[in-house]
């Protein structure tokens, strides 16, 4: 299984702490997210980009970027497999949502690349999706988007990521938008697209539930009437 980000050739700095990056959970976000990924995507200096220097560059708005970035891709048609791919980072990064840490990847997760001009390629298809979004996010009830409330969302969406990982078919596109409209809550601090995801996450863990038990069933019943 391949995924647009291949092993990068050098490392990059990923464990210094980021103080700076805490001190802007609560302030609306300086820049829009489509905004910092078209100054990545049109940086001439760089050959390739690593997640681990989109996520410097993203500082303080990282968890709402980089979930999105690996949730949006389970909700269109994907080849078998990728949820569990892209669902690895996801559990990273809420586990260090959940326990109020700054965003964090190994670094057999963080150096993984692209070259600059696929990264451009994507973004360009991605850009209608994102701007659209951005249109409909405003600063609002940005309590629910930081501090204690942040850490309730990392435990909502490591529960998502998990659900998002199980091998139950026609199950992993409902919590990857779930983990989306929280992502992007967080990105903008709007708390009413956080309530949004919140009612989505309760959807979704219905949803896998009731699939997987379904699934269990048929199980148990091909494997009775087969012998």
């Amino acid at each position: 299984m391949t995924t647009p980000f291949d092993d990068a050739a050098h490392t990059a700095p990923l464990d210094a702490d980021d103080g700076a990056a805490a001190r802007l959970m609560r302030s609306p976000p300086a820049k829009k997210l489509s905004e910092i990924l078209t100054e990545l995507a049109a940086d001439p200096s760089r050959e390739r980009i690593t997640l681990g220097e989109l996520k410097e560059a993203l500082q303080g708005r990282a968890f709402g970027a980089l979930m999105l970035i690996f949730a949006f891709p389970n909700i269109l048609p994907s080849p078998p497999g990728l949820a569990g791919v892209l669902g690895l980072p996801l559990v990273f990064l809420s586990s260090m949502m959940m326990a109020g840490r700054p965003p964090w990847l190994p670094l057999f997760i963080a150096n993984r690349s692209m070259p600059r001009g696929s990264f451009a390629a994507v973004f360009d298809r991605a850009a209608p999706w994102v701007a659209r979004a951005e249109r409909m996010l405003r600063h609002r009830l940005a309590f629910l988007t930081w501090g204690p409330s942040q850490q309730v969302l990392g435990a909502v969406c490591l529960l998502l990521s998990i659900l998002l990982m199980l091998p139950v078919p026609f199950a992993n596109m409902a919590p990857s938008i779930a983990i989306c409209l929280i992502a992007l809550g967080v990105l903008e601090r709007d708390g009413v697209w956080v309530i949004a995801g919140l009612i989505a996450s309760a959807g979704a863990t219905i949803w896998v539930l009731a699939l997987g038990y379904a699934l269990i069933k048929s199980a148990i019943f091909v494997f009775l009437n087969a012998f």
